[in-house]
């Protein structure tokens, strides 16, 4: 039996044991869908907190519920450690590490290298090995395989195998889970993507293998660039709306009605999480190399990223037409994670609007019900305000940049003194209301 056929076999089975390096939005999910599917899974992060969490059976992502990972725990199929000499003991290893942007706009890759690095010394025969942290593409051929290859002299597609499957993970949906999500898988060989395909068919609905790590690598930065030029369209479309006095939201429900050729995006004061807001640059970063400027990207990262800057201004000229400067204005900022009814802050516009609020002079508090913390750009650390209802009274402005559920917009409309709603979360109540100016 080859060692191909050997560790598939192993996985079929349940007998491979994994390990998750990075527990993460995207690394605890993961371990919790594998060790509900029967496998044993050791959870390996460096960061001691998270670990002695799941030691006790509690989850610190939202979208993983408490009890599944005590289950799991006192099951004896999901374990954590700092220690990465216990990739030694497993035969699948799956890596969910962060992939930021480093200021310069090139991507850091040192979490990568040093998860990759870690697992070359405790690399043996029969393994296979899946990174799904979003990079550019030839990350896993370019920058793992001779790593992997070079340590402990075995060879890819043979002694072990390597694949690329990007992570999928859209924090707060119900409807599509890391379970149901299908999942790309492309491999360094043919036979890698086989065995990798195998390993995650046992825990994932669907798998749809493709024919490279390269291919797997440029699905993922498709998906996300498509998103971030639509919100970009978007986003202009409602400055342009601005200028000539239409109301964007009105046009967008009117276009949306068109049943073929039109997908509903709509406009906000900017890009937040770990993907859409930085993906598409890691192409873009890559494609300099081949002297070929990416202009869509480009210009669809100008006009997001300029979007909160735009916010601020609106709310100054709104308080202006009202008689009050921006500066000691007091200003509420409504929600902070980077999307509603989640407790995710990456890359959130809402830092970038408190950041720019206060360099206007502007006296700024916020209110979240998920984030009770937070650190703006600058390294303040503000509290979400105890009482909400108090502070919106107080407000000479409250921002709406986060449009949680929760919030009884009403309430809050009834009580404002003004309010700039960058999600139309007010509805038709805020439409043409002298209280309310709407992006």
């Amino acid at each position: 039996m080859s060692v191909k056929e050997k560790l598939i076999q192993q996985l079929q089975t349940k007998q491979a044991r994994v390990a998750i390096l990075g527990l993460g939005y995207v690394g605890l999910p993961l371990a919790v869908v594998f060790g509900e599917a029967g496998f044993v899974v050791t959870g390996i992060d460096p960061d001691a907190r998270k670990v002695e969490a799941l030691k006790q059976g509690r989850s610190y992502i939202q979208d993983v519920p408490t009890e599944k990972v005590a289950q799991l725990v006192q099951a004896g199929k999901l374990k954590a450690t700092t220690d990465f000499a216990a990739i030694k003991d497993v035969e699948a290893v799956s890596i969910c590490v962060p992939t930021p942007l480093r200021k310069t706009g090139d991507p850091d890759m040192s979490y990568i290298i040093s998860a990759t690095d870690e697992l070359a010394k405790y690399m043996h025969q029969g393994m296979v090995v899946v990174l799904e942290s979003t990079t550019y593409p030839g990350t896993t051929r370019e920058v793992m395989l001779p790593k992997l290859e070079q340590s402990q002299g075995l060879k890819v597609g043979k002694d072990f195998f390597l694949a690329f499957s990007p992570e999928r993970v859209d924090p707060g949906r119900e409807d599509w889970t890391t379970y149901n999500t299908p999942k790309v898988i492309g491999g360094i060989t043919e036979d890698c993507s086989e065995v990798a395909a195998a390993w995650y068919s046992q825990a994932l609905e669907t798998v749809f293998p493709v024919s490279s790590a390269e291919a797997a690598e440029m699905a993922k930065l498709l998906e996300n660039t498509f998103r971030m030029i639509n919100i970009g369209l978007v986003n202009e479309m409602a400055i342009m709306c601005e200028r000539l006095g239409v109301d964007v939201w009105e046009v967008i429900e009117a276009a949306a009605t068109k049943p073929f050729g039109f997908m509903k995006f709509t406009p906000g004061p900017g890009l937040g999480g770990h993907c859409i807001p930085i993906d598409p640059l890691y192409l873009s970063w890559k494609m300099k190399a081949f002297n070929y400027n990416a202009r869509f990207i480009e210009l669809a990262s100008e006009i997001n990223t300029n979007m909160p800057r735009y916010v601020v201004g609106r709310v100054m000229e709104a308080l202006n037409e009202r008689g009050l400067p921006l500066k000691g204005s007091k200003c509420l900022v409504l929600g902070a994670a980077y999307k509603p009814d989640i407790d995710d802050i990456r890359e959130s516009p809402a830092l970038d609007v408190i950041g720019l609020l206060e360099k206007k002079g502007a006296l700024v508090s916020y209110h979240d019900p998920y984030i009770s913390t937070l650190t703006t750009h600058e390294g303040k650390v503000m509290e979400s305000v105890p009482d909400l209802m108090q502070a919106v009274r107080e407000a000479d402005c409250v921002v709406i940049v986060t449009n949680h559920k929760v919030y009884d917009y009403p309430a809050i409309l009834k009580a404002a003194k003004f309010i700039f709603d960058s999600r139309n979360a007010l509805g038709k109540a805020g439409k043409a209301n002298p209280k309310v100016a709407r992006l």
